[in-house]
């Protein structure tokens, strides 16, 4: 953890609030939990270290740790970023391949950090770590890291163009092999299991321990080893597991990670006839589990409890690809132990390489007791096992037999004991002394036991094992006083040099005092075992003790077996001599040839080591051919060992020795010379010759290997020779080959050898250390430059190498020109051709290289320093254009039209657009490089204000690559180009007294760009303040220019809406933005921009096309739509209406259907003379007519909906709408939807209109109401008695007028009358088009209006009479409706009781000092007294028909009703006169209720604030008192028409709206 905060720790300062999120991301996205804890340490600190604030100043760091250290914490900070993204967005196979990548490079930064790594492991560590980042990086799409020969980032500014080149070629060429790699590893794994294992000759068995249920009560030790039952011996070391008493494994951090892998099983042992996977578990603690007495008891023995065993030769020989295992224990109280097997093919470092989530480095390894098939050069290891095999003790003065216990230890010849050298498990850490199972009173313990002991190599010749024997005891105070009663040992090494043989060793017990056996002296120089005490002739057989000084030689017995696996100590000694051989040169030859004796196997073993023997024998006697002979029959020897079927699978092994060890560079003198000699007399040398032929092969390799390690040497003696001759020679040698090169391009011959060349003169040119250079840059210059260039036009752009290498080529002269050369360039241009086409053709080429880029996109340094280049030669035939192309008579139009376009590409390229990338990327480019855009772009300004005169010929082609370059996101850019415009409008003013053809252009070009992606709110606010200063301080370009401006910002302002919204799932807000801009150019009468707009609706783009019933060619694109079979305009109009009218049909706007349906039948009757077509047209409108009058119709709600404050999309930022609601939605159903598409909206309680505060918010605030549609009736069905069902389709369609109330009280309340100061607030919105449309939505414009108490009494009065008079008329036409409605009606006016009638009006308005108040008011006072005296004849007809259809239950309720309304009668008919009505003729009795659209007593323009009574106005839509909040009076002033010219779209919009209102998924005809 510590390590991590140091390496980590963020170079900006942030507090523990800004921590914590980044730390829960990265926890919850890493695996693992406490295995992979420093990990997700590491990742926390690495995110943290990220700079959160895009707005602080950018700091500099210079690290004071190793470049390759820093460069992988810059990766990791860059990848973690990403490793972010991958996981918010659900990217779960590349965020955990990520992840693995982030875990390598974390761990192997670690190891770099520690410094504990030998060079060579560094080195190797090092190649590991930037492979990685490469192949990362190209993974995840980011920029190629070009490196030299080590591994460091080159500096483009410190390496020529060709080395970079080939730098990032190489580097390319790595990556897509390591890719393909990958990919076919992922192929593999399709692959049979049988085919991967076969191709490999290693293999490993790995386990994962998932738990042990053991009932011990103390500690144990779980040893998990494979076992070969048919040869009766462990085949592998022992996995060892520490398990507490709690039940647990004792090192908590192991919890969940109990993971080892057994390697180095070969084909040999998958040949075994069986193999079986043993457990075992040692008890650590008492003698007896049982013993429970009170006396002390000895701890800490080690017991054997219990054994598993389990046959997996199904899963080691392939059989079954992976096994879960339940082993059952033979021992009391055990459930058994649970494991998990699968066989792995490879050795331990191939397989922590395929296989990392399974093997890493915590995972414990258990290797082989013996070698593996194929030991690799490098392969070092030096491993002896001991297994204690038995022993024979008798019991001596005890009266049973001794609980032996075995303590094995490693001491020095000095009697130094050897620390931490011995392992009784892989998984375990190294201990000094081992100490073995206690077996209860057993005279001849068998313990099988195996411990692995690593030694030093430098300190086995003078170790040996020493063993004591002691009984131990189960009661502790007896314990203590057991003494160590015997001894014995082991000599590591034998008097010859060999090591200690591998089998059985008999060894001798020793017994003496116990402070004499910790003598070394006494006992070390005595024979360790029975066969060398023979050897020495000590052991008698008449004597069965012997007395050696201070110790005799015990009764007792020992056996134990050993076995060294080691490729630095070997048994044999004619090899050890040959190994060996500077210790004993007079031998060496008789060494060389016992070699060719020595067993096969022995070889192969320490095959490295003899190799370089021999080429060490040869090399250090170079001067004397007396051993060449030997060692090249010795090598011959060991070749044809490795031919042999038996070691064929050492052929890699001798290989890699070729390719990565052998180092003897004059071999090939020596082995070519015996060789030859053995050719040379074959008839003498048959034998030897026929072997050598045989191994020719590797022969040959020998000797081509030494020769090229000798050439790479003989470079380095000659540099300095050849650079001196290289100087001297360039002045005749350098123009015959460019005049060659000349010559060959110019005839497109041999164009890959002439490019080859070129490269390696630039490149040798480029070197310091070759002398000056400066005439040679010239004279390539003059010569080629001009050659190559129209090469590289010539030539296609498919990025193939030949063509890479030539722009490199370029590219590097024109690097290498200094300025000398650029000035030299230019005064060779006169005002010739030749010289303008130069120029021509080199800024088309630039332009087309910065167009069709031949190198790819993550060459960003290649493509950032061919930028460099390009701007620089640029700005020098810029000059150029100034100096000599600039006056009237010599101007170049095309010259300088092509500078123009060129330095706006390069301005707006891809490669430059520094915001596109992350801040590090940024942060490098800019400080390498700057921000070229602002360098070019201040360039095009200065070279467009020197046009003077000719600005006019550029306008308006100019204006599309201005305006492109003025929209590039870089703010003094946009500040010092801006102006541009200004100056072209000035400039097209001069000549032509107007800027139309400038407005015109950049109002298309200016399109197209903001659909691209470009232009932002600052560019909308730099362009109106920077074109308004300019504007308002001319003489004639004030008014016209702040109205072009205006128009531009405007437009701006709907093209960035729309592009916002263009991809919202919400449909509605895209066509809003739509039809906005739709709007805007009908408005500016765009009508080139109108069309192109409308052709992305198909539909439209259709019906605009086809304002007539033409018989002329439908175009083609015009019948892309399936379902449309048409020839002609006329034919293609027809299948339109036919489809429009269908789905007004589907949308029940039958009214609709029929009017283009008549305009359809007028075709057919009278131009195409369709009957067929007539009839079942006629058939379909009159349906649609019995449809008006039967099928009863939903009426949406309106909703007016205000969005408050800046957070939202200008297009909809702090204005209101109406909203059509879908059918039976309610409020609370339509806000819901709302708010889920702004779910941080926060919804307003209030229907009043919000404050300036909130509307200048950085909030969403969202308004929302129903409001009441205004009816507008067609001027057909006015004055007319129409039927309700007619009329009440245009209560809610064909509308754009809607209204909201809400009572208001002014003045103190009365509490005897609350209606004189009840006052009504009525808005009026009124919206652009009607609903329903194209758009379910229209934004509208409010009018506030206050209504007064008269006023509302009035409107109340006469929605009262309006209800009776419909509900008469209902009762009039269906006898059979129920009564308790009429009722109600009836009872609530003519009861004073229920609401005190219109007493309350007369107690308001009637009196005395009301009309003294309010003269002005006597008009109203009249109407509403009118209103009062037609209730009664309304009331007259309601109470006569209840009195008909009154039960008997309810006749005392109708004569109280008609008690009350004879008072009520003559009362009124007293004060306000006596009305009538019609006699009940068809006018009043019709066949359904009708809609009088009149009053009975007054014409309709003297109504006070109605025109038409409305019958669809039920008591549920309306209230039932004064004054009720949503109550709102109908007031209709507008009226509807239509016009066939217009019909169509409006049509089109209708069948869209209405289809939309059920719900039906049909393709609309807009979309």
């Amino acid at each position: 953890h510590s390590l991590c905060r140091k390496n980590f720790e963020p170079a900006h300062g942030f507090d523990q609030a800004s921590r914590a999120p980044m730390q829960q991301v990265i926890f919850t996205a890493g695996e693992g939990g406490g295995v992979r804890l420093y990990s997700n340490i590491s990742l926390f600190h690495l995110a943290m270290s990220v700079p959160l604030s895009p707005l602080r100043p950018k700091e500099t760091v210079i690290p004071t740790e190793q470049p390759l250290v820093h460069e992988v914490t810059t990766t990791l900070r860059e990848w973690a970023s990403i490793w972010r993204d991958l996981y918010v967005g659900d990217k779960r196979e590349m965020f955990n391949t990520v992840r693995d990548m982030i875990y390598d490079l974390i761990e192997w930064r670690s190891q770099i950090l520690s410094g504990t790594l030998p060079q060579d492991e560094l080195s190797e560590l090092k190649q590991k770590v930037t492979s990685k980042i490469d192949y990362g990086n190209k993974v995840l799409d980011l920029d190629l890291v070009v490196r030299d020969k080590v591994g460091n980032i080159l500096d483009p500014d410190l390496t020529s163009t060709i080395s970079l080149f080939q730098a990032h070629e190489t580097a390319s060429r790595q990556i897509e092999e390591r890719i393909q790699e990958e990919k076919s590893q992922k192929q593999n794994l399709d692959l049979s299991r049988r085919a991967k294992f076969d191709s490999t000759p290693s293999f490993a068995l790995f386990v994962t321990l998932k738990n042990v249920v053991c009932k011990i009560g103390e500690d144990a030790e779980v040893l998990m080893s494979l076992y070969d039952p048919s040869e009766s011996k462990f085949i592998s070391e022992n996995y060892l597991v520490r398990w507490s008493s709690s039940g647990l494994v004792k090192d908590i951090d192991q919890l969940h990670n109990l993971r080892a892998v057994f390697t180095d099983l070969g084909s040999e042992d998958l040949k075994r006839e069986k193999i079986s996977f043993v457990c075992q578990i040692v008890r650590v603690g008492r003698m007896e589990l049982r013993d429970n007495n009170t006396k002390k008891l000895t701890s800490g023995l080690r017991r054997p409890f219990g054994v598993a065993v389990m046959d997996v030769t199904d899963i080691v020989t392939g059989h079954v690809p992976q096994m879960y295992v339940h082993l059952t224990f033979f021992a009391p109280a055990c459930s058994g132990l649970w494991v998990t097997l699968k066989l792995l093919p490879g050795d331990i470092h191939q397989i922590r390489k395929d296989f990392p989530h399974l093997v890493d480095r915590s995972t414990a390894v258990a290797r082989k007791m013996g070698f593996p098939e194929i030991i690799m050069p490098g392969d070092v290891r030096n491993d002896i096992y001991v297994t204690l095999v038995q022993g024979d003790f008798d019991k001596g003065n005890k009266t049973t037999p001794k609980n032996v216990e075995v303590t094995m230890s490693v001491y020095d010849e000095d009697g130094k004991r050897l620390e931490n050298v011995i392992f009784p498990g892989a998984g375990d850490e190294g201990i000094t002394e081992y100490k073995s199972v206690i077996y209860y009173q057993v005279k001849q313990p068998r313990w099988f036991e195996t411990i692995k002991v690593a030694i030093p190599i430098e300190d086995v010749n003078r170790s040996h094992l020493r063993f004591t024997f002691k009984h131990r005891s189960s009661q502790d105070y007896k314990d203590k006083s057991e003494k160590i009663f015997a001894l014995s040992f082991v000599k590591l090494m034998r008097y010859n040099g060999t090591t200690l043989r591998d089998g059985e060793h008999d060894l001798i017990v020793y017994k003496a005092e116990m402070k004499k056996l910790e003598d070394l002296s006494l006992y070390l120089n005595l024979s360790a075992t029975k066969l060398e005490l023979e050897e020495r002739a000590h052991f008698t057989s008449s004597k069965t003790s012997q007395s050696l000084g201070s110790c005799s030689i015990s009764k007792d017995s020992f056996q134990i077996s050993t076995l060294v696996c080691s490729t630095k100590l070997t048994q044999n000694v004619d090899l050890l001599g040959l190994l060996k051989w500077r210790s004993n040169t007079s031998l060496l030859q008789q060494n060389l040839r016992h070699l060719m004796k020595v067993d096969g196997g022995e070889v192969v073993k320490f095959l490295q080591d003899t190799l370089d023997a021999l080429f060490n024998i040869m090399m250090e006697n170079s001067d004397s051919d007396t051993f060449d002979t030997l060692v090249f029959d010795a090598l011959v020897f060991i070749i044809g060992l490795i031919a042999d079927r038996k070691f064929q699978h050492f052929n890699p092994v001798l290989e890699t020795y070729i390719r990565k060890h052998f180092s003897a560079t004059l071999a090939y003198t020596k082995l070519t010379k015996v060789l030859k000699n053995y050719v040379d007399h074959a008839e003498k040398l048959t034998d030897q010759l026929l072997k050598a032929m045989k191994a020719l092969e590797y022969i040959f390799k020998f000797i081509v290997r030494s020769r090229v390690l000798f050439n790479q040497y003989v470079p380095l003696l000659l540099s300095d020779v050849s650079v001196a001759l290289c100087a001297d020679c360039r002045e005749v040698l350098l123009p015959l080959m460019t005049d060659q090169l000349k010559f060959h391009l110019e005839q497109q011959e041999e164009l890959e050898a002439c490019c080859q060349l070129l490269s390696n003169i630039l490149e040798v040119l480029y070197r310091s250390d070759v002398g000056p250079t400066q005439w040679h840059v010239q004279i390539i210059m003059e010569k080629l430059l001009r050659t190559v260039n129209r090469t590289v036009i010539s030539m296609g752009r498919d990025s193939s190498l030949i063509v890479s290498l030539f722009v490199a080529s370029m590219t590097a002269t024109l690097r290498q020109m200094d300025d000398y050369h650029y000035t030299h360039l230019i005064n060779t241009f006169g005002k010739m051709r030749t010289d303008v086409d130069f120029l021509m053709e080199t800024f088309i080429m630039f332009k087309d290289l910065i167009g069709k880029n031949v190198y790819p996109a993550d060459w960003v340094i290649m493509n950032m320093m061919q930028n460099k280049v390009f701007l620089r030669a640029i700005n020098q035939y810029a000059a150029v254009l100034n100096k000599k192309f600039l006056d009237q008579t010599n101007f170049e139009l095309q010259l300088w039209n092509n500078y123009f376009h060129l330095a706006v590409a390069f301005l707006t390229q891809e490669s430059l657009q520094l915001e596109n990338f992350s801040s590090d990327k940024r942060a490098k480019i800019f400080h390498k490089y700057q921000d070229m855009r602002r360098q070019i772009g201040f360039e095009i300004r200065d070279m467009w204000y020197n046009l003077g005169p000719h600005k006019i010929k550029f306008i308006p082609e100019m204006v599309g690559p201005i305006l492109e370059m003025t929209l590039v996101p870089e703010t003094e850019l946009r500040k010092a180009t801006i102006p541009i415009f200004f100056d072209m409008m000035q400039c097209e003013f001069h000549f032509t007294r107007s800027f139309q053809r400038f407005e015109n252009e950049i109002i298309t070009k200016l399109d197209h760009e903001v659909e691209g992606g470009r232009g932002d709110e600052q560019y909308k606010t730099l362009f109106q303040k920077i074109l308004l200063e300019h504007c308002r301080k001319h003489k004639y370009l004030a008014k016209s220019g702040e109205t072009f401006v205006s128009l531009v910002v405007r437009l701006l302002e709907r093209l960035l809406d729309y592009r916002t919204i263009m991809h919202d799932e919400n449909k509605e807000n895209r066509m809003s933005c739509t039809v906005n801009v739709l709007n805007f150019y009908k408005e500016i009468e765009r009508e080139e921009m109108y069309i192109r707009c409308i052709y992305t609706c198909n539909v439209c783009n259709k019906w605009e096309t086809m304002n007539y019933w033409s018989e002329e060619a439908c175009a083609a694109h015009l019948t892309q739509r399936d379902g449309y079979q048409a020839t002609t305009q006329g034919q293609l109009k027809d299948q339109l209406c036919q489809e429009i009218i269908n789905y007004f049909d589907k949308g029940k706007m039958w009214e609709e259907a029929i009017v283009l349906g008549k305009e359809l039948a007028e075709q057919y009757e009278n131009e195409m003379f369709d009957f067929e077509q007539l009839s079942a047209l006629l058939r379909k409108q009159a349906q649609f007519y019995e449809s008006i009058v039967k099928v009863i119709r939903p009426k949406p709600d309106y909703f007016a909906v205000g969005y408050y404050g800046l957070g939202f999309p200008s297009f909809l930022r702090n204005k209101m709408f109406i909203y059509r609601g879908k059918e039976y939605e309610r409020r609370e159903d339509f806000e819901a939807r709302l708010l889920t598409q702004f779910p941080n909206a926060e919804k307003m309680k209030t229907t009043s209109a919000p404050s300036e505060d909130l509307r200048l918010s950085s909030g969403q605030y969202i308004q929302c109401f129903t409001v009441k549609p205004m009816l507008e009736l067609p001027p057909k069905f006015q004055n007319k008695p129409v039927s309700e069902q007619i009329v009440s389709f245009y209560t809610t369609n064909e509308v754009n007028k809607f209204q909201y109330s809400r009572p208001v009280r002014k003045g103190e309340k009365d509490p005897d009358n609350e209606f004189a100061n009840m006052w009504i607030e009525r808005t009026t919105y009124v919206t652009a088009y009607k609903l329903p449309g194209i758009l379910r939505w229209f934004e509208v414009v409010s009018v506030s209006t206050e209504i007064s108490p008269l006023e509302n009494a009035i409107e109340t009065m006469q929605l009262t009479n309006e209800k009776i008079n419909n509900m008469v008329q209902r009762h009039l036409n269906d006898p059979n409706l129920p009564i308790n409605p009429l009722s109600m009606l009836l009872n609530g006016i003519v009861d004073p009781a229920v609401m005190g009638g219109f007493a309350n009006y007369e107690k308001a308005f009637f009196t005395e000092r009301y009309i003294q108040e309010h003269p002005e008011d006597q008009e109203k006072i009249d109407k509403l007294k009118d209103l009062i005296a037609w209730q009664i004849p309304y009331l007259a007809d309601g109470v006569r028909i209840h009195g008909e259809k009154v039960t008997e239950a309810l006749r005392p309720f109708h004569d109280r009703l008609e008690a009350c309304f004879r008072q009520l009668k003559e009362k009124v008919e007293k004060q306000y006169g006596v009305k009538t009505l019609p006699p009940l003729t068809d006018e009043r009795r019709g066949s359904r209720p009708r809609s009088m659209v009149r009053s009975f007593t007054m014409p309709s323009s003297q109504r006070p604030l109605s025109i038409a009574s409305v019958t669809s106005m039920s008591s549920d839509t309306s209230p039932s008192r004064p004054g009720s909040d949503g109550y709102s009076a109908r007031t209709h002033t507008h009226t509807h028409t239509h016009t066939l010219s217009h019909l169509p779209r409006h049509s089109i919009s209708l069948a869209q709206s209405s289809v939309s209102q059920v719900g039906e998924n049909i393709p609309s005809l807009l979309s």
